[in-house]
């Protein structure tokens, strides 16, 4: 679950549980022996019931805007393969040389299916749909009046069963996700006595991952210690590509960090690099503080609404 963000759509078990989580598919973001964590700018393949809380962001468009987030994000599991997500911001805008202008960007609801895990291939795949909703947010830090709704395709893969059992190749993985964000509103006024077009827009999430907890346990241990040993390298791209109405370039950033995977919390910090000129100016910070409630809280808050603990 990532908490993604206005500007370019953006913004689990234990990793030293490995051993004993691997025989459970279903676990918090595991297929076999392979950890899938929670990325922060692109949405993960997973359904889990977890809380990212907070998730902090700031950046600079292309305007020179200096934007500050402060963002939280929900999920809960109705059964063992089904969830429903909740995510919400706040937003601080200061221009150069103006005021600083505040108030919450639209909420988001949304839900994700997982179809199927593998735990020989270490694949996760999963369908999903989110609706952002329009004026739930504040309109003059530019929250629209329309909603956008967005069906997407999630992938996870490690990459374990693709090299040979001593490779530290095989502690690389990928995940994704690709989808359509919608409109509800093809033309809404421009304020200005004109009308502003809102094209649908192709939206990419990219993930890679190298995870030191699976090459320790699953390849060769090569004696990191904490906190080192729950590390996980990760670079993730996130693009926005309107597809008509004259929506024009591709936006986006690049968020190069590291994950720290503990039993019941995960740390997160990664590097805001614009994708082009029109994605902003400046290189901004992401961090997120995320709770994993099916592992901090297995018999109440954690379990599915249906299905068991499974």
């Amino acid at each position: 679950m990532s908490c993604r963000m206005s500007y370019a759509g953006l913004l689990a078990g234990a990793a030293g549980a490995i051993a004993c989580a691997a025989t459970d598919a279903a676990a918090h973001g595991f297929a076999g022996p392979r950890f899938f964590p929670a990325t922060v700018a692109t949405d993960d393949p997973f359904v889990a019931d977890e809380l990212a809380l907070p998730t902090f962001a700031w950046f600079k468009d292309d305007g020179d805007v200096r934007t500050t987030t402060y963002s939280v994000g929900f999920a809960k599991r109705i059964t063992s393969n089904f969830a429903l997500e909740f995510s919400g911001a706040y937003v601080q805008q200061r221009p150069p040389g103006g005021t600083t202008v505040d108030g919450f960007d639209n909420f988001s609801l949304g839900a994700k299916y997982q179809i199927s895990v593998n735990p020989v291939r270490e694949t996760i795949f999963s369908i999903g749909i989110d609706a952002d909703l329009g004026g739930t947010g504040t309109k003059r830090i530019g929250a629209e009046r329309f909603s956008t709704i967005a069906p997407t395709f999630f992938f996870g893969k490690g990459f374990g069963d693709m090299f040979e059992r001593t490779s530290m190749l095989r502690a690389f993985a990928l995940t994704g996700s690709i989808g359509v964000a919608i409109p509800t509103e093809a033309r809404t006024p421009d304020g200005l006595g004109g009308f502003e077009d809102n094209p649908n827009v192709l939206q990419l999430g990219l993930a890679l991952e190298y995870s030191l907890p699976y090459l320790q346990s699953q390849v060769r241990n090569i004696g990191l210690g904490v906190p080192f040993d729950r590390l996980i390298f990760v670079t993730e791209l996130s693009l926005d590509a309107p597809l008509d109405r004259g929506g024009g370039k591709t936006t986006g950033t690049i968020n190069p960090g590291l994950l720290w995977a503990g039993q019941y919390v995960q740390l997160s910090a990664e590097a805001i690099i614009p994708w082009n000129r029109g994605s902003g100016h400046a290189v901004g910070i992401l961090a997120q503080l995320h709770f994993y409630i099916d592992d901090l809280f297995p018999a109440s808050l954690g379990r599915p609404v249906f299905g068991g603990r499974s």
